[in-house]
């Protein structure tokens, strides 16, 4: 015994000392393998029904050259193509307007500042103008605000 009481133990040569290292190249040797099994079974353990779609004959997608706009300023007044509207002008107009024009999809643009309300109530009644035609209100938006 020593002088405090403890035991020593003496090392004797040739022993190892007490260091713990892990192997690299195994640990990525398996994780590799790892991922190689799941990277075989994934598309194996994707179940469903097998079905056979049908295939369609659709006519090819063409963009309008003068698209059928619709603008709300800072102030809340409507424009169909820089003919500014009164609200119960513009819900008497849209349709006749849509018709002779033969658009179906409506544009929307509204200013920053335009109130909530008015923007709403103008994509209201342009979204279903233009579902009744088979088409779709879409929102133009200024590429340096969107993030």
């Amino acid at each position: 015994m020593t002088p405090g009481g403890r035991r020593s133990r003496a090392r004797r040569r040739g022993e190892p000392s007490a260091h713990a290292e892990i192997n690299v190249t195994s640990l990525i040797d398996v994780a590799f393998t790892l991922l190689v099994i799941f990277i075989i079974t994934a598309p194996a353990l994707q179940g469903g029904i097998e079905l056979q779609l049908p295939e369609a004959q659709v006519r090819a997608i063409t963009a309008q050259d003068d698209p059928f706009m619709v603008s709300i300023n800072a102030e809340g007044t409507i424009y169909i193509s820089e003919s500014p509207f009164t609200r119960e002008e513009f819900r008497a107009a849209l349709p006749q307007l849509m018709d002779a024009s033969g658009a179906r999809d409506v544009y929307i643009r509204g200013d920053a500042q335009a109130t909530h309300g008015v923007v709403t109530w103008v994509m209201g009644i342009a979204q279903a103008q233009a579902w009744e035609r088979g088409g779709q209100l879409l929102i133009v938006a200024d590429s340096e605000t969107d993030g």
